[in-house]
C-alpha cells in the first residue's frame, strides 16, 4: 500500500510537517507494538476454555471504547463532532467488528500461529479496494507482483497439511474465517478512505470502531449463552486486563501517536513483525505445530505484502 493507505488505517492523515524518519525511540516503540499485537491472538486462545473468543472480544472492546471516548473528551472532541460523523462511524464499527468477530470465531478451529498471519492479508486486499475505487491509488507493477505472490501464499499455506495433528477440515474453516477478517479489515480502511473520517482525529474512529463493535458483540454473545458457561479464573482475568488495556486501549493509540510523528511507510514496514512475532508466540506458548508448507505459505504472504505496502 502506500503511504496514505497505511495512515488510513488511522482514520486521518499525519500532518507532512511533523513527519519524520524513523529513529531510536520509535524503532523500541514499534517493536513493543508488534510484541503486543503478536500476543493478541495467544491471549485469547490460551483462555478459550474459559471464556469464549466472541466474549472476550465483545467484552474488551466495549471496555476499551469507553476509555477511548473518555480520552476523546479530554481532547475536546464532544458529542456533536460524534453526531456529525455517525454514519461513516456506524460502517468502520460494523468493519471492526466483522474484523475481530471472524478472529474470534476461527479461532475456535484454527491456530493462532495461522490467525497471526491470515489476518495480516489486510493490506492486499485493501490494495486491491483502493485501486479500483479511490483515485490515485493505482498499483504500480511491483505492487502487483506482490498480490500475486501473497495469493499464491495463500494457496500453499492453506493446504490440509498445514497444522499437523489437527482436524484438516477445521483447520481449513478457521483459515478462512482468518482472510475475511482480513477483508473486513481492508474494508474498514476503504471506508476511512472514502468518508469524512479521513479528517477525523484518529481517537474518534477508533471510539467508533471499539463501541460499535462491543455494542453490537455482546449482545450476541448474550443470546448464544456464552456467559453462562465462562469461568472467571485468574488466567481469563489476567488475559481480559491485558487485552483491554494492553491491545485495544494502549497499544492502538500508540499506534496513531506513531503515525502522526513518523512516515507511515516505515512504520508499516516495521509492523509485519507483528504476524512473526504471532507465529513464534503461537509455537512458544502454546505448542502449536509449524509445518513446512504453512512457514513455506506464511513467507510468501509477508514477502507479498512488503512488496505491496512498498513505495514506487
Amino acid at each position: 500500500m502506500t503511504e496514505s493507505t497505511s495512515e488510513a488505517v488511522a482514520g486521518r492523515p499525519a500532518s507532512p510537517r511533523l513527519r519524520r524518519g524513523l529513529d531510536m525511540p520509535a524503532g523500541i516503540a514499534m517493536t513493543g507494538f508488534c510484541l503486543v499485537l503478536g500476543l493478541q491472538q495467544v491471549a485469547i486462545k490460551a483462555v478459550a476454555d474459559d471464556i469464549t473468543p466472541l466474549s472476550q472480544v465483545a467484552l474488551r472492546s466495549l471496555l476499551a471504547g469507553l476509555l477511548v471516548l473518555v480520552v476523546a473528551r479530554i481532547q475536546g472532541i464532544g458529542l456533536a463532532a460524534f453526531r456529525g460523523r455517525l454514519g461513516a462511524g456506524i460502517l468502520v464499527g460494523l468493519g471492526f467488528a466483522g474484523e475481530f468477530g471472524f478472529v474470534a470465531w476461527g479461532l475456535n478451529y484454527t491456530l493462532a500461529s495461522h490467525m497471526s498471519v491470515f489476518l495480516y492479508t489486510a493490506p492486499v486486499f485493501a490494495a486491491l479496494g483502493l485501486h479500483l475505487w479511490v483515485p490515485g491509488e493505482q498499483l504500480a507493477r511491483h505492487q502487483w507482483w506482490g498480490i500475486g505472490v501473497a495469493f499464491a501464499g495463500m494457496l500453499v499455506a492453506m493446504a490440509p497439511s498445514a497444522a499437523p495433528g489437527a482436524p484438516a477440515g477445521d483447520i481449513l474453516l478457521g483459515d478462512a474465517l482468518g482472510l475475511l477478517a482480513g477483508l473486513s479489515w481492508a474494508a474498514t480502511t476503504l471506508v476511512v478512505r472514502r468518508s469524512s473520517l479521513s479528517e477525523a482525529p484518529p481517537v474518534q474512529t477508533l471510539t467508533y470502531q471499539l463501541l460499535t463493535a462491543g455494542a453490537l458483540l455482546l449482545p450476541i454473545t448474550l443470546w448464544l449463552g456464552d456467559w453462562q458457561q465462562a469461568t472467571p479464573s485468574g488466567m481469563a482475568v489476567a488475559s481480559m486486563t491485558f487485552q483491554t488495556l494492553v491491545i485495544s486501549f494502549g497499544a492502538l493509540l500508540l499506534w496513531f501517536a506513531l503515525l502522526r510523528r513518523y512516515w507511515a511507510s516505515q512504520l508499516g514496514v516495521l509492523s509485519f513483525l507483528s504476524p512473526i512475532f504471532g507465529v513464534l508466540f503461537g509455537a512458544a506458548l502454546l505448542d502449536e505445530p509449524l509445518s513446512w508448507n504453512f512457514l513455506l505459505g506464511g513467507a510468501a504472504i509477508l514477502l507479498g505484502i512488503v512488496l505491496v505496502s512498498r513505495q514506487a
